[in-house]
């Protein structure tokens, strides 16, 4: 795709790091698999079109595996099928809340009608009167419409009594009741994973009835976040270094309140015991319970203290880098001033996902309605399912969801990245392309692809399996053992871990690749080369810059969740953009050194000579690591 003939970066003699020069494909071999595996999704959606089962769901079938408003063949064994359904353009469920779709069963019997219940029936006369005026019969097809009072099938081929108002879904011809209280029932059976389901009904009504509040704060959430992404180049000294002092009391005063909450429940422990001993004869028990609260006190005081102790080290030693985050942050700032085109990085984004997430749920519903038709010995009812090897295209469809949802994140990554890296190597900012964003795009699409699918799949890779185990874990939800369910978590954090150390190597191959034009895995080791070369700065602006765009987030969305993905998904792009300039600048460091034909690209503002203890950056990031995944481990657990 674009690829002009130009030679692969293996075949070069010698690479060096030559920024925004001798541009190639790269991982040419992932883009033709990827390419496949898109054609393989698209076959997917060709074969139920194909095979009637988009049909079926946007036009409807019955129980009996008619479709709607068509003419249709009668199905072996199944009475009441092969029906001339022309003037029956609706479906009609006899009782329409009853309908279980995690388990992909109609528990209910679906009708096709010329016409919704236009307004609520309560009695089979109602039934008979609706029938013999506007010819819709809303019994099953066997049952006279003039008879419907005195049939005793009635109680089950029949609507459940009283039947509501129903409106006809745009697109979809289902007979859909107006009342809303339906509607809450419906969606506790689709969100069987919500166990609270009042909260979950509060929830909707909530949102509902604040959707105007709702959107208002997450507007407000994206000013505010793109007024930040500006301003922190003149405010991230002084909040740094005010974040930095607070957290360094915060752990000193946490810990004294410990050791002195222990003192004193000793003190007042040593004081109940004596008293006790000489009033009662058996205070076993009580001073066993206190001792247990004694020790654990002492436990959490001892922890602190360790913690606290840690932080004051990390403190002392990256004191000096923490300019380094300042300065990173204040270039970004001027970042966002010279490609403000940036910040609706984030609306391309969703935008993307958006339509593709539509395709696929679309897709999916075909493939509810594709397959063979199979009498339900159970029911009496007909389902349509794939059998034999075609069942395995919902797998494949499941797959896509997450490789493509993941090559579209990470395009963006590349495409913020190679913007970055424009700026960053261009010296003369004035002579910086009219569009460095569209330029980036165009780059990426040419010729790097590849990569970005390579490196999509290998999250893919990893996600999946964590999928499973918490599927797992939630269908097994007090049913294991606690050494099941200890080993299920350890699992799932695991993998947590390991998605997220990907996801950041990743992000700074692909910043790599935007640099040199190589492929993923000689980016990947790149990077990470120049990620362990620099460690205690990476520790440095992985925890301080990053803790400050976190209480950003906070700080805009603390009324509202949807504010705060707003605040995430645009602070996201500012958080990328300080991790590419930071990769950048530890290449200009190593391969520059400020002498004439060898001059700095950086910014005057982040001239820092490197760190001399690059033998302690091993030791302090692995505490820092330790640290964080002893966190999430505390969290998940």
């Amino acid at each position: 795709m674009g690829c002009c003939g130009s030679a692969e970066v293996s075949d070069r003699p010698k690479r060096e790091w030559k920024p925004l020069e001798d541009r190639s494909c790269t991982d040419l071999p992932w883009f033709l698999l990827f390419t496949l595996f898109l054609v393989g999704m698209c076959g997917i959606c060709g074969f139920t079109i194909m095979t009637g089962g988009a049909v079926r769901l946007v036009f409807g079938y019955d129980s009996y595996g008619n479709t709607c408003g068509q003419r249709n063949e009668p199905i072996e064994g199944v009475r009441l099928s092969g029906l001339d359904h022309t003037d029956r353009k609706f479906v009609f469920f006899l009782d329409p809340c009853n309908i279980d779709i995690i388990q992909r069963k109609i528990k209910s019997m679906a009708l096709c009608v010329s016409q919704c219940p236009t307004e609520e029936l309560a009695t089979y006369h109602d039934l008979k009167r609706f029938a013999m005026i506007n010819g819709s019969e809303l019994c099953s097809y066997e049952l006279p419409g003039h008879k419907y009072p005195q049939l005793p099938e009635r109680f089950e081929k029949c609507p459940k009594l009283p039947v509501p108002e129903s409106k006809a879904l745009p697109v979809f011809n289902r007979c859909t009741p107006v009342d809303i209280s339906c509607y809450a029932k419906f969606a506790e059976a689709v969100v069987t994973f919500v166990s609270d389901n009042s909260m979950l009904n509060r929830l909707i009504a909530g949102v509902a009835a604040s959707k105007e509040i709702i959107v208002g704060l997450c507007l407000l959430a994206l000013v505010l976040s793109m007024i930040l992404m500006v301003i922190i180049r003149y405010i991230s000294a002084v909040l740094v270094w005010i974040l930095t002092a607070l957290v360094v009391l915060g752990s000193l005063g946490g810990t004294s309140v410990l050791w002195w909450l222990y003192i004193d429940y000793r003190m007042t422990m040593n004081e109940t015991m004596t008293k006790d001993l000489r009033e009662t004869e058996e205070p076993i028990d009580d001073m066993k319970t206190t001792k247990d609260h004694a020790q654990g006190l002492l436990i959490y005081a001892v922890s602190a203290t360790v913690f606290t102790g840690i932080l004051l080290l990390l403190m002392l030693f990256m004191r000096k880098r923490v300019a380094l985050t300042i300065a990173l942050f204040h270039v970004a700032g001027k970042v966002f001033i010279h490609l403000p085109l940036l910040a609706l990085q984030p609306f391309y984004t969703f935008l993307a996902l958006s339509l593709f997430w539509v395709y696929w749920i679309m897709v999916l519903l075909f493939l509810g309605t594709t397959g063979n038709p199979e009498k339900n010995e159970d029911t009496g009812l007909v389902e349509f399912r794939l059998t034999g090897a075609l069942q395995y295209m919902t797998w494949y469809h499941a797959v896509g969801l997450i490789w493509i949802s993941e090559f579209i994140l990470a395009c963006q990554q590349m495409t913020v990245a190679g913007a970055v890296v424009t700026y960053y190597f261009t010296r003369d900012k004035t002579k910086l392309p009219v569009t460095p964003i569209l330029s980036s795009v165009l780059r990426l699409v040419r010729y790097h692809l590849g990569t970005v699918a390579k490196g999509s799949f290998i999250i893919t890779l990893v996600k999946i399996p964590r999928l499973i185990l918490m599927y797992i874990h939630n269908q097994l939800k007090g049913k294991e053992n606690a050494c099941a369910r200890c080993m299920l978590k350890t699992c799932i954090c695991c993998l947590w871990c390991l998605e997220k150390c990907l996801n950041y190597l990743n992000q700074n191959a692909y910043a790599a690749t935007a640099i040199n034009s190589t492929n993923f895995c000689t980016s990947a080791r790149d990077a990470f080369m120049i990620l362990v070369e620099n460690a205690l700065r990476v520790a440095t602006i992985n925890t301080v810059g990053d803790f400050v765009l976190f209480l950003g987030k906070v700080k805009w969305s603390s009324m509202c969740l949807f504010a705060f993905l707003v605040a995430h998904c645009f602070l996201s792009i500012f958080e990328i953009v300080v991790d590419v300039l930071f990769l950048c600048f530890a290449i200009d460091t190593k391969y520059n050194n400020g002498t004439p034909g060898r001059e700095f690209y950086m910014d005057k503002l982040v001239d820092f000579s490197r760190g001399k203890n690059s033998h302690k950056a091993g030791f302090l990031c692995t505490l820092i690591k330790l640290l964080s995944t002893f966190h999430i481990v505390s969290q998940i657990m």
